[in-house]
């Protein structure tokens, strides 16, 4: 059932000899990543608006990119979705998820600001989780300044991006009267318990992209102490208390590792009272949403994706 444009894919990245990211040295697994995006990613398309931005945090500045919609009124306040990148909290940046970013502003009709959050090996756990925190926290504080509407903010990600949203919207849950007014969770195929244990680990850990070796590099360069997988701050879904969060939209991909651990995640929110919507992509694999140059399931994504964001943000 794996769909044929991803079954063309992984042929190609065998027959043009790829290697796998976790035989790489971190630095060069950046690179990689960078340069994938020519040949799997869309142009990046026009908006109305792009200006790269930071934040204070507790390691120096956060760079951030802000995004307004193509055809946007400079002087309205817009709704904002906080986008935090997927890469294993290894790999990744401003640039490999801007043509993602930029399609959602301009579908969804909100602005977006991407995050630039510091990463492993060299700023391990919690470093990234710090990074969200403070600017999504920033955000908020200057939403006026910024043109937003800090009534209607959003948290989303995919994969270890994903996970960073939903750890997010927990922080602030648990912040009570001081946590800020989050209105919806935008997770990806959301990286949820480090415990890596799930069947899909197993029945999708080899052959398609993500492998199960790839997540272990992960995991070891981003975390030191392998007993912080039992923190919710790395596995948001072992948090004791689900209850009274934003509603969610979550997708998976049915050839991916962490399919279980995202669906998981969907049920753990809706026995919690949460509105929780789940869809899978059964034929695709993981990090497909951004090659839609090569995957037309993954344009249908985006859609999806920015029209869930745009009915959660419509109301004030």
């Amino acid at each position: 059932m794996l769909h044929p444009q991803a079954q063309a894919l992984l042929r190609l990245m065998v027959e043009k000899g790829i290697p796998p990211t976790h035989t790489l040295p971190h630095e060069k697994a950046r690179e990689f990543y960078l340069m994938r995006r020519t040949v799997t990613q869309p142009e990046p398309p026009e908006c109305g608006l792009v200006r790269n931005l930071s934040a204070p945090g507790q390691a120096g500045e956060i760079p951030l990119r802000l995004y307004r919609p193509l055809g946007s009124d400079s002087g309205q306040a817009l709704p904002v979705l906080v986008y935090y990148h997927g890469g294993g909290w290894v790999i990744g940046d401003l640039d490999t998820h801007d043509v993602l970013c930029r399609e959602l502003c301009n579908g969804a009709g909100c602005a977006v600001v991407s995050v630039d959050y510091r990463l492993a090996p060299e700023h391990r756990y919690p470093a990234a989780v710090e990074d969200a925190i403070a600017a999504t926290r920033w955000i908020h504080a200057n939403a006026q300044e910024l043109g937003l509407d800090a009534s209607r903010l959003a948290v989303g990600g995919d994969s270890a991006g994903g996970n960073l949203a939903a750890v997010v919207a927990l922080t602030e849950r648990d912040a009570g009267a001081g946590g800020l007014p989050i209105a919806f969770q935008l997770l990806i195929y959301p990286a949820t318990d480090q415990r890596r244990g799930w069947p899909s680990h197993t029945t999708n850990g080899e052959g398609y992209l993500l492998t199960r070796d790839t997540i272990t590099y992960f995991h070891d360069l981003y975390v030191g102490d392998q007993q912080a997988d039992l923190d919710w701050r790395m596995s948001p879904l072992l948090h004791e208390n689900h209850a009274n969060l934003p509603p969610a939209f979550v997708l998976t991909a049915g050839y991916d590792p962490l399919r279980d651990e995202g669906v998981a995640y969907a049920q753990k929110l809706s026995e919690a009272g949460n509105r929780a919507a789940l869809v899978s992509f059964e034929r695709q694999i993981h990090g497909f949403i951004t090659m839609g140059k090569v995957l037309d399931e993954a344009n249908v994504a985006v859609q999806l994706c920015a029209s869930q964001l745009r009915e959660a943000l419509r109301a004030g």
